[in-house]
């Protein structure tokens, strides 16, 4: 049996081969795609996408996901609701192929009438629209004519006079007057003018006078008119504001011009009686023809809306299905077809633990379509590195991400997130400790946790949707956060004086002079720092002093642990040159220097100068001169800290060679040794049955031996050895470069990256001091105040402060911090351990595939 699956180590893979018969290979897939947890690989990587075997069934669901596309589309132009995916994804059961030859055939059908349907109202609305623009030229028109008919004599007059241009003559001798006459008709056709009539948008006015004036060169007479409400373009539901106008001119050809540049303007032209009488009968023509298209309209929109709303109730539904569908015959694309035996034959990883459950499930799938021919799983033996796989959850997801940026671990290596749900929040508190900004974001994180379901089902913005996928990283954060708090003994920045303090000032003193506490006999404040130091005048001397040495002891132990676990992965993976060759000597360099540095701050703290009378050697210069002049100590701290200290320093110079030369050495000695006695296979091919009583077959999926003469059960399982070496030729020469680079960063990071951890003690102090400024400057300048103006102050101060604190001390300081932690994991940590050259498990999933690309 393999071992259980853990957090700490990447989940054991095995890679199989499936045998599957043809006419149930769907069923397979899909089955298999419900459970999530295998990788199938391309077996066709030279095959493009149109020679694969299954073309043809994917081009046909791209058809059908067109028209339930076209559907969706058609839908929320009619702002019809649709039910959510969350209604059907618990209850969705795969379909039988015979479902989905229905569902294409209905989609097909229902296409054909959903746009016939949309064509006739399309087309309905366009001669509505129409119809409202010839009857708003008619009404505008027409009192342009009941105006001029009245004025025939001067317009004939007018046009007598050759050397006045139409336009000119015609706005002199055109007043606005009374009704016309049959009589003025007859004087335009005498005189041989005729009028174009129509309507052009608003935007494009100016420009259509401008061109007809220099075209026709002043030779017309042109009205228009504002319509007053917008027109609605049915091909694109947008609002258009257009005028009506009317143009008057001499002759056919002049007249053919205005329609041609009307048009080109994209005018539309509407044809208009002069007699009053034959436009009233035009006039009431169209209102009746507008009524009527208006009872078809109203027929047909209620006719496409229950079509609509019939097709909304289920369209998510198909939509999940047709994706689904979609990407079982896009896997299938991936296998291999044996056309003698009509088989599909596939390879795939999959976790070892996984495959009791996997092969069960086949062989309910078997059963269940009555096949005599068994399922065959070959499980392939390989040099290949299998990718990697954890078993994760909501809350150990985040954590996990935060690793997987910097690098997925390799295959069966330490797995650093276990230890980052713990040191990544705690390290993000140290710089950020506040009991009430803690509260702050505890809260944040148990409102998000808490309306979990309803945040899932709601688009979120990219901020919100980081803030929510990290809500239990923010949780632990929170939680951290007030435990600092309360070992800093701070509470926006104010402190907490539930316990009492370990110090007490002198009763009688004098006014202006510095006073000295005391201690309280053999009191002392139980947890965290005391809250006497706060307001004191070397308060900051002394957190100063105290966050800058617990920020290299946190550092020190961080790096520590992380160096501990390269000997894990060393252990596990039987590397004794890694062992020997970095770890060991890596170690003892870091402890001679570093080590000894965080037991002499521990050891300088233990001792009371005070009660000696000497005073407190300083550190920096212990460790300066350690390497500056070796021997040579300025304060002593402790009898024979001379010669401890060169020891140390010998210590420290002889792993530099060590960490040289050892490990590329070691692995030419083994190559050399392979060489001469030569490669050797894997072993010889073994073929063992799955379907046996339960029994110690290697991998935890064999059961039994009789299995291949079984014709009752429905899955068969082989083990199989395959020599496939994908590493390459030894190369001692890049051994030895990617050696000498490993030691100079090491030796160098090794200073540097302790260096790093002192943003921990710069981080804490600056949050603490912006939270002080904060409260001094709202809150603490209303406590100043007195009477009414002092609970107005409070009032509004206490809204100014509340903000601030969310948006700066919380928001921005919180994410600085968060940023902060980030690289003392990334860079400070992980790498002293972790290789980070793994490919992750890419399982073919439906519920992966559609949290990707959600239908809705």
């Amino acid at each position: 049996m393999a071992a259980q699956d853990t957090f700490f180590r990447s989940s054991d893979m095995s890679l199989t081969q499936l045998y599957i018969a043809n006419e149930i290979g769907r069923e397979v897939v899909s089955t298999l795609g419900e459970l999530g947890e295998v990788e199938f690989r391309d077996l066709n990587p030279d095959t493009n996408a149109f020679q694969r075997t299954f073309t043809k069934e994917i081009r046909r669901l791209d058809n059908v996901e067109r028209q339930l596309r076209y559907f969706r589309s058609q839908i929320e132009k009619a702002a019809i609701p649709m039910r959510p995916s969350t209604d059907f994804s618990d209850t969705l059961a795969a379909p039988m192929a015979s479902e989905i030859d229905e569902l294409a055939e209905r989609s097909e059908t229902l296409e054909q009438r959903i746009a016939s349907l949309n064509d006739s109202y399309e087309t309905l609305k366009k001669r509505e629209v129409e119809l409202s623009e010839w009857r708003w030229v008619l009404r505008e028109a027409g009192g342009f004519f009941d105006r001029a008919h009245t004025q025939t004599e001067d317009i004939r007059q007018s046009f007598d006079n050759d050397e006045a241009p139409l336009l000119r003559d015609v706005e002199q001798h055109v007043p606005n007057g009374a009704n016309g006459d049959s009589q003025g008709q007859q004087s335009f056709s005498d005189m041989n003018i005729g009028f174009v009539s129509g309507v052009i948008p608003r935007d494009r006015i100016g420009a259509f006078e401008r061109i007809l004036w220099r075209t026709l060169r002043g030779n017309l007479y042109m009205n228009q008119s504002e319509i007053p409400e917008p027109i609605i373009d049915p091909s694109t539901n947008e609002e258009i504001h257009k005028n009506v106008f009317v143009i008057f001119a001499h002759g056919k050809n002049i007249l053919a011009k205005i329609r041609k540049i009307s048009e080109s303007l994209g005018a539309s032209l509407y044809g208009v009686d002069e007699n009053s009488e034959l436009r009233r009968d035009q006039i009431h023509e169209v209102n009746t023809r507008l009524g009527d298209i208006g009872n078809v309209l109203r027929n047909t929109k209620n006719t496409l809306d229950a079509e609509l709303s019939q097709i909304a109730r289920s369209l998510i539904a198909w939509m999940l299905v047709i994706k689904k569908e979609k990407a079982v015959y896009d896997t299938l694309n991936k296998f291999s077809y044996d056309q003698a035996r009509k088989t599909l034959i596939a390879e795939a990883w999959c976790p070892t633990n996984s495959l009791p459950r996997i092969k069960a499930t086949l062989q309910d799938l078997t059963t269940a379509a009555g096949l005599s021919v068994p399922i065959i799983i070959n499980r392939i033996q390989t040099n290949k590195t299998p990718p990697t796989h954890f078993r994760l959850n909501r809350f150990t997801e985040g954590f996990q991400t935060i690793v997987n940026s910097y690098g997925v671990p390799k295959y069966q290596e330490v797995n650093p997130g276990i230890y980052t749900v713990v040191t990544f929040p705690f390290l993000f508190a140290v710089m950020f400790g506040d009991t009430g900004h803690g509260i702050i974001m505890l809260s944040l994180a148990l409102a998000m946790i808490f309306f979990e379901k309803k945040l899932m089902r709601t688009k979120l913005d990219e901020i919100s949707y980081m803030a929510f996928y990290g809500r239990y990283i923010m949780l632990m954060m929170g939680i951290f956060a007030i435990y600092t708090g309360i070992l800093y003994n701070d509470i926006f920045s104010r402190s907490m004086t539930f316990l009492p303090s370990a110090w007490k000032w002198p009763e009688d003193f004098e006014a202006g002079q510095s006073v000295e506490a005391t201690l309280k006999g053999d009191y002392r404040f139980p947890i965290g720092l005391d809250w006497g130091w706060h307001g004191t005048e070397n308060a900051l001397l002394f957190s100063n002093s105290m966050k800058m040495k617990m920020a290299i002891l946190l550092g020190w132990a961080h790096m520590t642990f992380a160096l501990c676990l390269q000997y894990v992965n060393a252990r596990h993976f039987k590397s004794k040159p890694d062992l020997w060759g970095n770890f060991v000597p890596g170690f003892l360099f870091f402890q001679s220097i570093f080590g000894y540095l965080a037991i002499t701050i521990v050891y300088k703290w233990s001792v009371d100068w005070v009660a000696i009378g000497e005073a407190p050697p300083s550190l920096l210069n212990l460790l300066i001169f350690m390497f500056l002049r070796p021997g040579y100590v300025e304060t002593p701290l402790y009898r024979g800290q001379s010669t401890v200290q060169v020891l140390l320093l010998l210590v420290a110079v002889v792993q530099v060679p060590i960490l040289l030369f050892l490990k590329p050495l070691w692995l030419r000695r083994e190559h050399n040794r392979a060489r001469a006695l030569g490669y050797r296979g894997l072993g010889e091919h073994s073929r063992i049955s799955a379907l046996e009583d339960d029994g110690d077959m290697d991998g935890g999926f064999g059961q039994g031996r009789d299995s291949m003469a079984s014709e009752g059960e429905g899955v068969a399982m082989l083990s199989e050895n395959i020599h496939d070496d994908e590493h390459g030729e030894f190369e001692f020469g890049d051994v030895m470069i990617h050696q000498v680079i490993h030691t100079i960063e090491f030796c160098l990071n090794c200073i540097s990256h302790t260096a790093s951890y002192l943003r921990l003690w710069a981080l804490s102090l600056a949050h603490q001091q912006l939270s002080i400024v904060l409260w001094d400057m709202t809150l603490g300048s209303a406590f100043a105040q007195e009477g009414v103006v002092q609970v107005i102050m409070i009032v509004v101060c206490f809204f100014m402060w509340f903000v601030l604190s969310c948006a700066v001390l919380v928001g921005m300081e919180g994410v600085s911090a968060m940023l902060h932690a980030l690289r003392l994991h990334w860079v400070e940590s992980f790498s002293k351990h972790l290789i980070g050259e793994g490919i992750p498990l890419v399982p073919f999933s439906f519920k992966t595939i559609l949290d990707e690309d959600p239908v809705d």
